[in-house]
């Protein structure tokens, strides 16, 4: 399986064009870093792809078809700032089940507690949430994954954690990942092949 971004251009207004003829291809077993600089546009791509932003030029297909926005979109954008995501008068468990219901297998294979489930998204941490957002993010019709700086807030045995147990869910489920970050190290351990911004983005 293929998604491909293709020729995407976008300007928040006639004088500020924020991606010029932007092109990008993942494939369903790979994943593929994309690096740029804070700002950059990096992050408005991803809400391009994943169709948190409807008006644009270009055109996003899996496997040279157009995708339908009908129902659950099969390319899911997991947020830097998980508590920006969540609704704060929901509970743990609701917030998750919103999108599907998870094994008890799967949930410790994220390092969720049950005891987190009854709680507020105030009550937890950054990496708490963030290991909700990456798990609510995996519904069984999820095709591809954009990643967007996912790790940038936590410390490093928590990046290692929430970052093998994505990747080997994904790895095992034909599910893509674009793991978007300025961190060019994580980028090179994580990824199998690393498209730079700046050289994709033709302003």
């Amino acid at each position: 399986m293929n998604l491909k971004a293709d020729n995407i251009s976008f300007s928040y207004n006639n004088n500020k064009q924020i991606l010029k003829d932007v092109s990008l291809s993942i494939n369903s077993n790979e994943v593929i870093g994309l690096m740029g600089d804070s700002g950059s546009g990096k992050s408005t791509l991803c809400k391009i792809i994943s169709d948190h932003i409807s008006k644009y030029s270009g055109e996003i297909t899996i496997d040279g078809e157009k995708i339908s926005n009908k129902g659950f979109y099969p390319i899911q954008l997991i947020f830097q700032h998980p508590e920006k995501t969540m609704n704060p008068k929901w509970k743990m468990e609701k917030v998750l089940n919103e999108s599907w219901k998870p094994s008890s297998d799967l949930k410790n294979t994220f390092g969720i507690k049950d005891n987190w489930l009854n709680r507020w998204p105030n009550e937890l941490s950054g990496g708490e949430l963030q290991r909700f957002s990456i798990l609510r993010a995996l519904n069984p019709k999820t095709k591809f994954i954009i990643a967007d700086e996912i790790s940038t807030m936590l410390d490093a045995v928590t990046q290692v954690q929430i970052w093998k147990s994505l990747i080997n869910y994904c790895k095992v489920n034909n599910i893509g990942i674009l793991a978007v970050s300025h961190d060019e190290d994580l980028l090179e351990v994580i990824c199998d092949d690393i498209v730079y911004f700046d050289e994709i983005n033709n302003i």
